[in-house]
């Protein structure tokens, strides 16, 4: 598989704030949405695999690695990233595009199809979810309090917070807590790509992924599943306990005519896990659904 060179850029969204995206390959544009505090890395597998035969462009959210922080706390928001992907495609003058998302970017692509329905082609959600995943997290629903007590620590020792947030994210005990927790498979997904996920969580403000966050809790796009008409494939990991399979099945009920596949092995990241599985079933399903630049 030859390499294909990186291009990179920037674009000022609508309120000015500084996004940087990737575009590897060209041909027909598929843009990758990673989660919360995650990072482009985590779409390494498919953008050496589909940037063979496709444009293939990823972005850092608001907030995460090179894009800026926005001034305006309060465009921290899903709608606020929904507005950065519909800025993208039309900086790049992009008029549809294949979505692929994963864990709450499955959430950005779904209040982006509410706004912007036009642009959508058709999408992948990745161990993704419409509504709040903390209930049923790691098999309780105590995390709504955990999240809660965390931001009330922060608002009385930020400082405190912070250091405690890059110290705990670049420990090696946790990285392995991550994976055991149903993150990540350890007998499939490199220890590099994990070490590389906690050292960009580390980078990443703690109020940028409180604010953001709480947000995405927040929000509900369940109503929205229905109205969807594009083509959506829809992966899930039989092993996730971060974003269990019963969250994918709700996506899959709702979208009318939607596609499901169950890894076996796979957790909360199952585009590292089984990578080739998971390319060689979006392949078939692209290849199936294919749409004109």
């Amino acid at each position: 598989m030859k390499q294909i060179p990186k291009k990179t850029g920037y674009f000022k969204s609508f309120d000015g704030t500084q996004i940087y995206y990737e575009i590897r390959g060209e041909g027909l544009p598929v843009i990758l949405n990673y989660g919360i505090v995650c990072l482009i890395n985590h779409w390494h597998n498919q953008i050496k695999y589909f940037s063979q035969r496709y444009q293939t462009i990823a972005f850092d959210l608001r907030g995460h690695h090179n894009s800026a922080v926005p001034q305006d706390r309060a465009h921290l928001s899903i709608d606020a990233i929904a507005q950065d992907i519909k800025g993208l495609v039309d900086h790049l003058k992009i008029k549809k595009a294949s979505f692929w998302g994963h864990s709450f970017g499955c959430q950005f692509l779904i209040r982006g199809y509410d706004m912007f329905p036009e642009i959508f082609h058709n999408m992948i959600f990745i161990n993704g979810f419409a509504a709040n995943p903390l209930n049923g997290m790691l098999g309780t629903d105590n995390l709504n309090q955990v999240f809660q007590g965390i931001k009330q620590v922060y608002k009385h020792i930020p400082e405190t917070m912070s250091f405690a947030w890059e110290k705990l994210a670049n420990n090696p005990l946790t990285m392995r807590l991550l994976a055991l927790s149903g993150g990540f498979n350890l007998k499939l997904t490199s220890f590099k790509d994990i070490e590389i996920y906690a050292k960009g969580m580390s980078n990443i403000p703690v109020d940028v992924f409180l604010t953001l966050f709480e947000d995405m809790v927040q929000y509900n796009g369940t109503s929205v599943l229905e109205r969807i008409e594009c083509p959506t494939l829809i992966i899930g990991g039989k092993k996730d306990t971060v974003t269990p399979l019963e969250h994918q099945l709700l996506l899959h009920s709702k979208i009318k005519g939607s596609e499901f596949m169950e890894v076996p092995y796979g957790t909360h990241c199952t585009q590292l896990d089984m990578p080739d599985l998971v390319n060689l079933r979006i392949e078939k399903f692209l290849n199936q659904n294919e749409y004109v630049k």
